[in-house]
């Protein structure tokens, strides 16, 4: 039973690979108390070597929920309180919006409700100060809402909480994790410097071209005060490790107790819900959830430099399932059809698609006009019944995308967005790459439409358009 599952599991990955044209996938399956595992492709294209066991991806931002289990860990030794203000530990913190500064609280962090422009990603050095420094440069940021008061997406939020931990434990962030978490669970395949990583097999990251043209990427990692929120690499046996501890009763292999069982349960309940999201229904404590049917889903992921993954676990089941890919756009698609197929294939679950409605122009003109994140402009325009959204990334951030290696001047192209029946202003995107990917547009207290989740991040509108 168990090779006829890893041959399924082997040729499904293999066959989505190529077709996709995909450098090098990983692929672990948790089911019914069993491992199972699927390599294919290659590390990189100008230096190919197959990708195996051992070979190391970066899983980006699944990081955060290594960053939120040793917070919790200090939670549960007394060292810490969620609901506490940060600048009890940190009493340096500053953000350009004092009262935000002074009443966010370390919960917020951790579920992406402390309200500030979220994808900032200044390099700070290789230093042991990269944080401390980071974390300084955080006062010119802008506040989009109130703490506590919305969720977005917020990258810039765990580096915060990365420094508290710091504080807390006297030595750097790295090593704190792996005091707290890596070590006690075994984890030795979970890396976080470039220095270690180089040693070992790695997954180099790679994009694909509209022609089809696949290139590699000259730069391979963030910087180090990325940490926090992305800056890990693993093997896909060392992510199901991480899966099958969440999914446990807190307790390490060799029986020592990390955190209570309730506190893993607490880390998967709601701590805000955004029903219509693209990262699920609701967040828990660094956890996204999202619900199929009567079935949870407590999942991350993540993308870095030409490095895409994928995480997820049903706790009801106890299964959990974790790909890493080193090629986008293809990447993520490989992944979330690997999802599909895996919780279709193991546990019958399927997710039905919603049908979005065509509708006239004169119901779409109030979600018609220009939003804004940090990160870029979304211009959102009528056509034939849909909603066509086109982004234009800020001037600024180029600049940084350069820096860090991305290409800022290759945009994707417009993304359909096919409102949903009901009163939610929801939307679903049809077609294209981002294919069922959800949102939903927000309102202020008169009616009017003043912003859009997209991508999982809020986005303020900056234009208004006559209702």
């Amino acid at each position: 039973m168990a090779e006829a599952q890893d041959a399924e599991l082997k040729e499904f990955a293999t066959k989505t690979r190529r077709e996709l044209d995909v450098p090098g996938v990983s692929v672990g399956v948790f089911v019914d108390g069993a491992e199972h595992y699927a390599y294919a492709g290659v590390t990189s294209i100008r230096n190919p070597l197959p990708v195996d066991e051992n070979t190391l991806f970066q899983f980006g931002s699944t990081t955060k929920t290594f960053t939120a289990t040793a917070m919790m860990r200090l939670v549960e030794r007394g060292d810490v309180e969620l609901e506490a203000p940060v600048r009890r530990y940190l009493p340096e913190f500053a953000l350009r919006d004092e009262s935000a500064a002074r009443d966010v609280t370390v919960l917020q962090l951790l579920n992406h409700t402390a309200g500030w422009e979220g994808d900032r990603s200044d390099n700070t050095g290789e230093g042991d100060d990269a944080l401390e420094r980071r974390v300084g440069l955080m006062k010119t940021l802008r506040q989009v809402y109130a703490p506590g008061s919305a969720m977005s997406y917020n990258n810039a939020a765990f580096p915060v909480a990365g420094r508290i931990i710091e504080k807390i434990t006297g030595t750097t962030y790295e090593k704190a994790l792996q005091d707290l978490v890596l070590d006690p669970l075994g984890l030795h395949d979970t890396l976080f410097f470039m220095t270690d990583i180089m040693m070992r097999r790695f997954a180099v990251g790679h994009s694909q071209a509209e022609d089809g043209t696949i290139e590699q990427k000259r730069v391979w990692a963030s910087a180090r005060a990325a940490a926090p929120s992305g800056g890990m690499s693993a093997t896909a046996r060392d992510q199901i490790s991480w899966a099958r501890f969440h999914l446990g009763d807190g307790t390490a292999p060799d029986g020592t107790r990390l955190l209570r069982a309730e506190t893993l349960r607490r880390m998967q309940e709601p701590t805000v819900t955004v029903p219509g999201s693209a990262f699920g229904d609701a967040v828990g404590i660094s956890w996204l959830l999202r619900n199929i049917g009567e079935t949870r889903l407590v999942l991350h992921g993540g993308a870095t430099i030409g490095q895409y993954s994928d995480f997820v676990m049903v706790p009801s089941r106890q299964f959990a399932f974790t790909a890493m890919t080193n090629s986008g756009p293809n990447g993520p698609q490989f992944n979330q059809l690997l999802e599909n197929w895996a919780l279709k294939h193991y546990l019958g679950v399927v997710e039905e698609e919603p049908e979005p409605q065509y509708l006239p122009g004169a119901a779409l003109q109030p979600y018609t006009g220009t939003y804004e994140t940090m990160y870029a402009l979304w211009q959102i325009t009528a056509e034939a019944g849909r909603l066509i959204a086109d982004v234009s990334i800020k001037p600024e951030m180029k600049e940084r995308l350069r820096a860090a290696g991305e290409d800022p001047d290759h945009s994707p192209p417009p993304t359909p967005m096919g409102l949903l029946a009901g009163p939610e202003d929801r939307y679903v995107v049809p077609d294209g790459p981002t294919k069922g990917m959800k949102g939903f547009f927000t309102r202020d207290e008169v009616g009017s439409v003043i912003g859009v989740h997209i991508g999982g991040r809020l986005a303020t509108r900056v234009a208004q358009v006559r209702r």
